[in-house]
């Protein structure tokens, strides 16, 4: 066990730093609370501002392809609607916050992930497996947490500026700093690319993928701010105040709309106080909104605003020993302003949750149980339940099992000639379990899993509307590795996946569509002095287009190849060839990918 089992996210209970070999991120999305990765009893993955720069990503997108149970479909190249699967479940089975405030589409039910800022990111955390039982609807899957940067320490500016194919460039300024108890943080970023050809579409009749032929170059623009600060007082209060807007221009294909202007804003904030010696007490609060309007050839079309405001409340209580209680409520309000009417258009949702950790010698556990009233479906009770024991030296085993629900988004429910208002919320029951090793120069695990969902909401030809017409049986299974010895680190993951279609019908026992069965990544790079070069191989398996599976995409691999150098002592260029063997590939029918770029950086930070 290591010199601190728990580490509250309200703070107050102290602990000693642990040894420097024992050093592991402090993660907060798999719980609620402040533990350290190796300690939670869920997989999670870490990415940190080192990972980003290391890794030269220019997108959230980019950053995540890859990443154990989880796989990306883009519509023909940056800036283009993106959506994330993680362990084959749905893209709006995801649940993503931006420094703890939920964000999201309430039309769509997904992320924009596309129009975030990579540059204003300081960490990702990851979290694979329902967490319904502590956030409430949509966390069937698992939950993404983005966290901005934060600051602190002395006064320093940093910047980045860079080009490459595409005729694309980006540039990031900002300043940190807040001393030992305070911290701040400013950001803005740009970035810019022509792009290419998105879309191979078929117009109608027998139309396919946008349904036009626009055979042109699809740019993208994009500029970001953000703001960031707070202050720990003496006597245990703790606040902090943060905001974020990203403004995009996408340009794409499409027979009714090709471009759209969007706006990603999230505004929040909170406070953390001792209460007594094992109580502590967390409030938050924010509004995020998902704004765009969409234009044929310049000319207006549509606008789809929506609104999201949260606040919520915690108690963590420190039972004595390696025991915590957290009791917790959550209320959700969504609005939806658009040029197409939706009736009703808002709803909300409350959400009391209650959660024990506790550790007993080698064996840890942790219950979670949560009740929402949602003011449209009524209530929805979701629980979890996670045992670990550390049963020789540095191996544990896991085991894990968790409901979770999802209600359905108004584009489902109300959308004109297409929703269907008598939907019922879909239900998952999830069993996992696993295995992992933490050793002096690496760590690994594998975990498999089952995942059935109830009332999953499909497209219902017959009715040319989505209704609750299918059941999903999904298993799975990853592996994850990774080895730092010396100058070298060694990243690797592999995901196999089995998402079959339950439903009756012709349909029976097919794959979900865009869903790979394989998944493989690997990140190799090494330190050379002032110099570290790396690569990267991303490769997935066969997927179909369609729920028939009659439409199929070819598996695929591709190629990465990167470089750094430090020169004088704040200063880096970097440079990246991404596609190297210029594979051609997709991940929706139609739609293209880059193909063979380069892109050089160069960053400044004291």
């Amino acid at each position: 066990m290591k010199t601190c089992r728990y580490v509250l996210a309200a703070a107050g209970l102290a602990c000693q730093p642990l040894p420097a070999a024992e050093l592991d991120p402090i993660v907060v999305t798999a719980t609620r609370t402040a533990r350290t990765a190796d300690e939670s009893l869920a997989p999670v993955t870490v990415l940190t501002r080192e990972d980003i720069e290391r890794l030269q990503a220019r997108s959230v997108p980019e950053l995540l392809r890859g990443l154990p149970g989880l796989s990306l479909v883009n519509s023909g190249g940056a800036g283009k609607a993106t959506a994330v699967f993680l362990r084959g479940t749905e893209s709006d089975h995801v649940l993503v916050l931006i420094d703890g405030v939920k964000v999201g589409s309430a039309t769509l039910g997904t992320t924009a992930f596309q129009h975030l800022p990579i540059e204003q990111i300081e960490r990702i955390e990851i979290v694979r497996g329902p967490r319904s039982s502590l956030y409430g609807s949509e966390a069937i899957g698992g939950v993404i947490q983005i966290f901005t940067r934060k600051g602190g320490g002395p006064v320093r500016p940093f910047a980045s500026a860079g080009g490459g194919s595409y005729k694309s460039w980006d540039a990031a300024a900002g300043l940190s700093g807040g001393g030992e108890r305070g911290w701040f943080n400013l950001a803005v970023s740009g970035s810019e690319t022509e792009g290419f050809n998105a879309c191979e579409g078929r117009p109608a009749p027998g139309g396919a993928g946008c349904f036009t032929v626009e055979p042109d170059k699809d740019g993208y623009r994009n500029r970001a701010a953000s703001v960031r600060g707070g202050y720990r007082f003496r006597n245990s209060l703790e606040i902090d105040v943060h905001a974020l807007r990203s403004e995009g221009d996408t340009e794409y294909d499409g027979s009714f709309v090709n471009e759209s202007e969007s706006v990603q804003q999230v505004l929040g904030g909170g406070l953390r106080f001792n209460l007594a010696g094992f109580w502590d007490l967390s409030v938050s609060g924010g509004r995020s909104l998902d704004q765009s309007e969409n234009f044929k050839d310049g000319v207006f079309r549509s606008r789809f605003d929506t609104q999201r405001d949260t606040v919520s409340f915690q108690n963590d209580f420190g039972l004595g020993g390696a025991h915590l209680l957290s009791l917790g409520f959550d209320y959700q309000d969504d609005r939806v302003d658009s040029t197409t009417p939706y009736r009703p258009d808002s709803r909300n949702n409350r959400g009391a949750f209650a959660q024990y950790q506790g550790g007993l010698g080698r064996h840890s556990l942790q219950l979670s149980l949560r009740r929402d009233d949602n003011q449209q479906f009524g209530e929805y009770t979701t629980g979890t339940a996670a045992w670990g024991w550390n049963f020789w030296r540095r191996l544990r085993l896991n085991a894990a099992y968790g409901t979770a629900f999802k209600a359905p988004t108004f584009n489902e429910l109300y959308f004109p000639g297409f929703g269907n208002p008598d939907l019922r919320p879909e239900q998952s029951r999830s069993l996992e379990l696993g295995l992992r090793g933490n050793h002096a120069h690496g760590r690994w695990s594998l975990n498999v899993y089952e995942t059935r969902v109830e009332d999953l909401i499909a497209f219902d030809a017959a009715t040319f509307a989505p209704g609750n017409i299918d059941q999903a049986l999904i298993r799975g299974l990853e592996l994850v590795a990774a080895v730092h010895w010396r100058d070298w680190e060694l990243d690797t993951n592999l995901s196999l996946l089995d998402p079959r279609n339950r439903s009756g019908g012709a349909n029976h026992k097919k794959l979900l569509p865009r869903r790979p069965q394989s998944a493989f990544r690997l990140d190799l790079d090494r330190r050379l002095g002032d110099l570290r070069l790396g690569g990267s191989v991303v490769a997935e398996g066969e997927r179909y287009d369609d729920l028939a599976n009659t439409r199929r995409l070819a598996g695929y691999a591709t190629v990465e190849l990167r470089g750094e150098y430090r020169f004088f002592r704040a200063w880096r260029l970097q440079a990246r060839v991404e596609n190297l063997l210029d594979k051609e590939y997709e991940t929706a029918a139609y739609y293209n990918q880059p193909g063979r770029s380069l892109f050089v950086t160069l960053r400044y930070q004291p």
